[in-house]
């Protein structure tokens, strides 16, 4: 049987889905804010977060340096998500 779930993700200015909402996205919003969090307060390292976190110290480094998830949401959009009920 299946059941619908409306879920609503981030979309930026073209309408493509960013952060935990993007099919590709592995770190949860809640990590990234915590790990920049704790970069630019308490200036910990990026080796030292990557092993907090369990990440590549250079996946770390970018995040820090917002050179990656750092797209602001633009819109938020709703879509609807079939599961699958046993």
């Amino acid at each position: 049987m299946k059941r619908r779930k409306v879920v609503i993700i981030a979309v930026n200015e073209q309408g493509y889905r960013i952060g935990s909402s993007h099919h590709n996205a592995t770190i949860p919003d809640e990590i990234v804010d915590k790990m920049r969090d704790l970069h630019e307060d308490d200036l910990i390292g990026y080796r030292r977060l990557a092993k907090m976190f369990n990440l590549p110290r250079s996946v770390v480094q970018k995040i820090c340096n917002y050179e990656r998830r750092a797209q602001t949401p633009n819109r938020w959009k709703k879509v609807i998500k079939d599961e699958i009920e046993e």
